[in-house]
């Protein structure tokens, strides 16, 4: 295995980790308004996440760096060619942290409500259009012999664009409820439990036209283990969800997560991003690379780096594993106590 090689598979590793960690973030962004009926629970679930939302995102950057590092040719033609759809998730990205932290600025009922709408809709956004960018990766979009990506952003939003960006929308809100109900108690918490069960049959029909499309368009012999994988978890974590397993239910969404990127990727290679117009011009692991010496000094670098980030990431997880309710917060009622209590 040549390091470009490696490389590919290092940021398709970083990819999965941003969609598992992102994904119940942007989950619990859009259950704001779908799953909590007044301001404590809001900010109970805000809560669940307000301690690492922000380092779930270090692993996008980590993703974008390294493309830009490992694969410069990739990274130009996808970040020039998706540039009005990437432009729109980094706003959202901004408004989105900017909401979270001034949101308890002031108390006022206007300021708060504007910025919980902000959360919202700058989860919903990113999760819907992060699909829709890597179904283009993967179906192939008009790349010409200089590297150049020549369609428009209209292109970018065909039959299978969107069905992706769909099944990313719902798979994260799932990701998210059952992160919920695997970190809140009382009320909401059997909400979340419930509302995991009607999303996560949504996103069974969903996800299994999009997999089995992927497969039938691009896919081989190892991407058909990945399907079958991001199935029977998807399917495990409905069960256990059903039956009170939070942890469980948890953990088998995001090897569902987890299973679907390797799906994509496995699919992909050893291109990185397909020409519509002529195989001939596709982007591959070894046209778009850099230099072996570069993806060495990268590759020494990630050694030592990689590892005490995941490091100080588990720690803090750890350190927040609590369950928290509508009675941790100041002014909140009282866990059992029926929604309409706190205003």
């Amino acid at each position: 295995m040549h390091l470009h090689d490696v490389w590919f598979v290092l940021i398709a590793v970083l990819w999965t980790g941003y969609f598992f960690l992102e994904g119940f973030d942007f989950g619990v962004g859009v259950l704001t308004k779908l799953l909590a009926r007044d301001r404590a629970e809001r900010r109970v679930l805000i809560n669940t996440i307000g301690p690492v939302w922000d380092g779930n995102e270090v692993w996008l950057l980590s993703a974008g760096g390294a493309t830009f590092a490992a694969f410069p040719d990739w990274y130009a033609t996808l970040f020039s060619g998706f540039y009005l759809p990437l432009l729109i998730i980094l706003v959202c990205l901004i408004v989105r942290g900017v909401a979270f932290e001034y949101r308890a600025k002031r108390d006022g009922e206007r300021w708060q409500r504007n910025w919980e709408h902000a959360i919202f809709w700058t989860s919903l956004v990113p999760a819907v259009l992060w699909g829709v960018a890597f179904a283009n990766i993967v179906h192939g979009v008009k790349i010409d012999a200089h590297k150049e990506y020549v369609g428009g952003f209209w292109d970018l939003l065909g039959g299978y664009a969107l069905l992706g960006g769909l099944v990313t929308l719902v798979l994260f809100t799932f990701h998210g409820a059952v992160f919920v109900s695997l970190k809140t108690v009382g009320p909401i918490r059997e909400r979340a439990r419930a509302f995991a069960t009607r999303v996560g049959t949504l996103a069974v029909v969903l996800a299994s036209a999009f997999l089995i499309w992927t497969q039938a368009a691009s896919g081989n012999g190892r991407s058909l283990v990945a399907l079958v994988v991001a199935a029977v978890a998807l399917l495990l974590a409905l069960g256990a969800n059903a039956a009170g397993r939070e942890g469980w239910s948890f953990a088998f969404s995001g090897v569902t997560i987890a299973a679907t990127v390797a799906l994509l990727f496995l699919s992909l290679f050893p291109n990185v991003m397909p020409s519509s117009l002529d195989s001939a011009w596709n982007l591959t692991v070894s046209n778009a690379s850099a230099t072996p010496y570069t993806l060495r000094i990268m590759t020494w670098c990630a050694a030592v780096a990689t590892p005490l980030v995941l490091l100080y990431q588990g720690w803090t997880y750890w350190v927040f594993r609590k369950r928290i309710g509508t009675q941790h917060i100041a002014g909140g009622k009282p866990a059992g106590v029926p929604a309409g209590g706190a205003r």
